[in-house]
């Protein structure tokens, strides 16, 4: 019965997915999806690393696969240990309990930062910790001098709450992937470290940063506590995430992983993707970063007034394009939407699948399921989507 249901559900979504994209004419429908980089899918290498992994049970500390993940990570990233947990958003949260263990305790952020805005303020509701939200500055920042405002402002006073830790995220998602400059987080940190405050790096996407920079993930990472890395966005597993830091805060960081229901068992059959996706990082990121070079420099090619895009903040695999004329909503759907007066004008159906950002812009986000070929697809279908507006 059971499998039934099963092939019922999966002959729906073909049909619903065949009226969705559509094939003009016996052309079959190409999809570029720019949505996010976390809707890679693990090709053959990973999902037979998978498929072989030697496991245990992690709970107990005893899957191999798993240890030599974070054996691996620990070197990568210059820490004494670090911590497989499922997602980032788990790494984040047990970093911010680590660090803040009085409840109350201030944690300073951007107001446009991941933790702050994606991951159900679970700092306040679990935690217990009080975010005090700063303004990001373009690059991702913040001002040093408002920062040490308010690192300073509960030292000596019985009513504002004391400031444990600064949480900074690497590269900057909502600021299109920026890289925080290596002397902007050693001044950050000296700063903290002055007034008896820690520093905790999201590294959702340090890797990109790495990259970036033509840097080892370890020069990023000296100047902060601790650190998180996700597994699931540019370095294409399917799960997982670390944290990492020193001795005393890993071994923390395992009894609250063990409180939030992380606690894994055979858990190496999701470390050997994360291990496959760390050996051709390097090669496969500065793909990424290419491929959206490519396409914001094609892009201002085609001088449309309703899409302009700032070449100097295209630093990693994101592209922020300012649109005008048209809501980015609009703008999304016709991007997605094949039409016969597109087959016949250009021979072929794409479908480029993109998110609003905000009221005025779009995000395109590369991966490593978006080719050099994939990226000219969408920058052609930019181009007719545009002239068919009138607008190109």
């Amino acid at each position: 019965m059971l499998r039934r249901l099963a092939r019922a559900a999966a002959q729906q979504q073909g049909a619903l997915w065949a009226r969705g994209s559509g094939s003009q004419a016996g052309i079959p429908t190409h999809v570029v999806d720019l949505r996010s980089d976390t809707v890679t899918k693990p090709g053959p290498a990973m999902r037979r690393a998978m498929a072989e992994a030697v496991v245990g049970d992690d709970d107990y500390g005893e899957d191999p696969t798993v240890r030599e993940l974070q054996a691996t990570a620990a070197e990568l990233l210059g820490v004494e240990r670090t911590l497989f947990v499922p997602t980032n958003t788990m790494a984040n949260l047990i970093s911010v309990m680590c660090h803040c263990q009085r409840r109350g305790s201030q944690l300073l952020l951007g107001q446009e930062c991941h933790l702050h805005v994606y991951e159900q303020g679970g700092v306040a509701q679990i935690a217990g910790v009080h975010s005090h939200p700063l303004p990001d500055l373009p690059h991702g920042t913040l001002d040093l001098a408002e920062l040490e405002r308010l690192v300073t402002r509960s030292l000596g006073s019985r009513y504002h709450p004391v400031c444990e830790l600064i949480c900074l995220e690497n590269t900057h998602s909502s600021s299109g992937g920026r890289v925080l400059p290596i002397e902007y987080l050693r001044q950050v940190h000296l700063l903290a470290r002055s007034y008896g405050v820690r520093v905790h790096l999201d590294g959702a996407r340090l890797m990109n940063a790495a990259v970036a920079l033509c840097v080892p993930p370890a020069r990023i990472v000296e100047h902060c506590d601790s650190v998180s890395l996700c597994f699931s966005k540019g370095l294409g597993a399917p799960v997982g995430a670390l944290v990492g830091g020193p001795k005393d805060f890993t071994e923390e960081a395992w009894r609250l992983r063990k409180a939030l229901g992380g606690g894994m068992r055979q858990a190496g059959v999701l470390a050997a993707a994360a291990l496959v996706g760390l050996t051709d990082a390097e090669e496969v990121l500065l793909k990424d970063h290419q491929n959206a070079q490519r396409f914001a420099k094609g892009l201002q090619e085609l001088a449309s007034p309703v899409c302009s895009v700032d070449l100097t903040t295209v630093e990693t695999n994101m592209v922020m394009v300012r649109v005008d004329g048209l809501p980015p909503k609009e703008l999304c759907q016709r991007l997605q939407t094949v039409s016969t007066d597109e087959v016949a004008q250009t021979g072929r159906a794409v479908r480029a699948l993109l998110l609003p950002w905000t009221e005025r812009s779009v995000r395109a986000v590369w991966h490593r399921d978006v080719s050099a070929q994939d990226t000219e697809l969408a920058l052609g279908k930019w181009a007719f989507v545009l002239r068919a507006l009138g607008m190109g």
